[in-house]
Formats: structure tokens, C-alpha cells, sequence
């Protein structure tokens, strides 16, 4: 049986399809004629590329190259009482069979195909949406995803100094529970500290490396990379102080400057007090805020880090939430730079504030909001 069904797939077309979408290219697919059970020789259906591509089919998983091309697998669970209406419907509206034939091949292959290959692919898919397209909330949820998954890849795409950590629903849950209003401090922190964490890691990745080889307990060699030394962070008081613990679990040691930026009026920025490591135009630099909103306190914190000697180049900017006109901002002024984010939200209100945002972060991290 699997034989069978392995062979009634063309997965190397699918694959080749799949990929030149992947690269932008648009692909000529074939049809395949459901009445005469064979596919059209002459007749093809163009696909031109797109920012979303949805391929969809009760057996999509079953191979693990097609598996690795997508970055959201979805299960639709529908009962089974549903489905079998369905395909009575589509069989002889469509393809011109009669209901027997349709019950009958049912009975005899697509009910058993169900249970022994499309069930147990579920084991593979991200979300599994029960009652199908009735669940509105579920579909919201990934239609929101996707929206924001466009969002940052249009920036990333305008400005290549720009990361953003990979999106899962586990980030987006997190995300979730930090930006509710009425979540507690001790949860707000444990939870931002979390997604800090996988920040700096993400940082942490776009340092310089050199190879090492070094010798296991079992005597053998193993070739691996060693760590950049030269390394410090700065935080930009007071929220990114928030960010420090993470930056000292993962760099043992570490030395971390303060920069103290006051916002006067609507957009302007004053310098009030700076204290970094002597040498820190030696150093690669890891600047710590949570939140980038106008980019003006960033920029000002990459100028004295600038004036202070360090190389534009050797400055990773970190960030937990960007907003679009910030990164717009800072990256346009410093190109070399590379800046890492967990999520691009929509915009600034008319108050400077990130939208859809999270507050007042230092407030609320430290505990001194009312």
C-alpha cells in the first residue's frame, strides 16, 4: 500500500514547483483530469511567485523534503461524517460519478488510506485546527501570524543589517502573555526574560568566530569554533538594564557600560551620563534596549559608542520589540550595524508609542508602574 501511494505522487515535480515559487519564479503546474484519471498533457496552470504560497493536499507531510520547504504546517481536523459529505458532493457534481462508486471507493481506499497515512502525519503539523473551517479563532490567529511574519520579512528584506529571531507559536505565546495589560510583574518578568534570553542568543550568533580543534574524553579530535573575546555590553538606561542577567548568563564575565539618554519634549534627546570600559574601542559591542521606538535614544547611544572609537561594524543592537519607523531610523543613519529583534510591531501613535507595544517597559519590568 505505502508503494502504491508513494508512486501515484509526482514529489519531484512538487519539489521543483515548490522551489522556483521559493526563488520568486513563477511555475507552470500540471492538471490533472479526475474523470479520465490521468494528467493533461497540453493543459497547465500558471502560478505566478507570491509572499504567501499555500500548498495544500491530504498527504502534503508524508515526505520530509516537502516537510522542511514550509514554515507553518497545519492540520484541518473535520469530522469524519463532514468529510464524507463532502466528497460525495465534489465526486458527483464534479467529477461525474455516481454515489455508489463514491461510497464504494470510500469503503475500500479512502478511509483506510486515512487511518494508516494521513492521521498519523497530524504528529507533524504546528496547528491543529478542529471543526475546520468553522474555527474563526484559530484562523484569526493564523492569519495575524502570517501578517506579521510579512511585516518583518519586508524589512528585512529593505535593510539587510536587520534579524529578526524566528517565529514560533511558543514566541507568540510569550509575546502574547507580555504584552497583556493585566498580566502580574512576576509573570511580565519571568516571561520578557525568556524571550531576552533568545535574543541574545541570537546575538550572540552574529559574532566573529575562529576555528578550534580540541580533544573529547574518548581521545578523539573535534573541530569547532571558539568564542570572540573581545566583548562587552552596554545598556541603555534604565530598561535595558532588564537585559543585563541574559548578556551575564550567556558571556561569563562580561563587562556591560551604562547610557543614560532623557528624552526632552516629543523628540528630543539629551545625553546625561555614560560610564564604559576603557577600552571598549577594542571590543565588540552588544547595545542592550528593549524596545526600539523613534530610534532617537539608540542613535544618540550609537554616536558616543561611535566617538568613543568603536567600529560601526562591531555593534549588535538588541532589541526585544521594533517598531518599523525605529528600525527605519537607526539602520538607514548605520547600515553596518546589525540589529536583532524578536518581533516588528505595526507602527508609532501619535504619542511616539510603539502599537500594538507592551507600555512602559521599564515600569513595568522593575515593578514601578501603578
Amino acid at each position: 500500500m505505502l508503494s502504491f501511494f508513494t508512486d501515484a505522487f509526482d514529489t519531484e515535480q512538487l519539489l521543483e514547483c515548490m522551489g522556483q515559487l521559493k526563488r520568486a519564479l513563477p511555475v507552470n503546474v500540471p492538471i490533472y483530469d479526475f474523470k479520465n484519471h490521468r494528467r493533461c498533457s497540453e493543459r497547465f496552470r500558471k502560478v505566478n511567485a507570491s509572499d504567501v504560497i499555500i500548498l495544500e493536499g491530504i498527504l502534503v507531510f508524508h515526505d520530509q523534503r516537502v516537510r522542511n520547504l514550509m514554515d507553518m504546517k497545519i492540520f484541518v481536523d473535520t469530522d469524519a461524517d463532514i468529510r464524507l459529505a463532502r466528497r460525495i458532493r465534489r465526486d458527483t457534481v464534479e467529477r461525474g460519478r455516481d454515489v455508489s462508486s463514491v461510497l464504494d471507493q470510500y469503503g475500500r481506499f479512502v478511509k483506510p488510506a486515512f487511518d494508516d497515512f494521513v492521521l498519523p502525519s497530524k504528529k507533524y503539523a504546528d496547528v491543529i485546527i478542529p471543526r475546520g473551517g468553522d474555527n474563526h479563532v484559530a484562523i484569526d490567529l493564523i492569519v495575524q501570524h502570517i501578517r506579521t511574519k510579512l511585516g518583518m520579512h519586508d524589512l528585512c528584506k529593505v535593510f539587510r543589517n536587520v534579524f529578526v529571531v524566528q517565529s514560533t507559536f511558543q514566541i507568540r505565546g510569550m509575546h502574547t502573555l507580555i504584552r497583556d495589560r493585566d498580566i502580574t510583574t512576576p509573570d511580565f518578568v519571568f516571561y520578557s526574560d525568556r524571550l531576552i534570553r533568545l535574543v541574545v542568543e541570537h546575538g550572540l550568533g552574529h559574532l566573529p568566530f575562529t576555528e578550534k580543534q580540541i580533544i573529547t574524553p574518548t581521545g578523539s579530535v573535534y573541530t569547532g569554533v571558539d568564542f570572540c573575546k573581545k566583548l562587552c555590553g552596554v545598556s541603555i538606561v534604565r530598561s535595558g538594564e532588564s537585559m543585563e542577567n541574559a548578556l551575564r548568563a550567556c558571556c561569563k564575565g562580561i563587562k556591560i557600560g551604562k547610557i543614560l539618554i532623557h528624552r526632552v519634549g516629543d523628540n528630543g534627546q539629551q545625553l546625561i551620563y555614560h560610564k564604559l570600559p576603557m577600552d571598549i574601542d577594542e571590543r565588540h559591542v552588544l547595545l542592550l534596549d528593549p524596545v526600539l521606538g523613534t530610534g532617537n535614544s539608540a542613535n544618540q547611544a550609537i554616536d558616543l559608542l561611535r566617538r568613543k572609537g568603536v567600529a560601526e561594524e562591531r555593534i549588535i543592537f538588541l532589541t526585544l520589540i521594533s517598531a518599523p519607523e525605529g528600525i527605519q531610523c537607526v539602520c538607514t543613519r548605520f547600515p553596518k550595524l546589525k540589529l536583532v529583534t524578536s518581533e516588528i510591531d505595526t507602527g508609532l501613535s501619535e504619542e511616539f508609542r510603539v502599537i500594538p507595544g507592551l507600555g512602559e517597559y521599564g515600569d513595568r519590568y522593575f515593578g514601578t508602574d501603578n
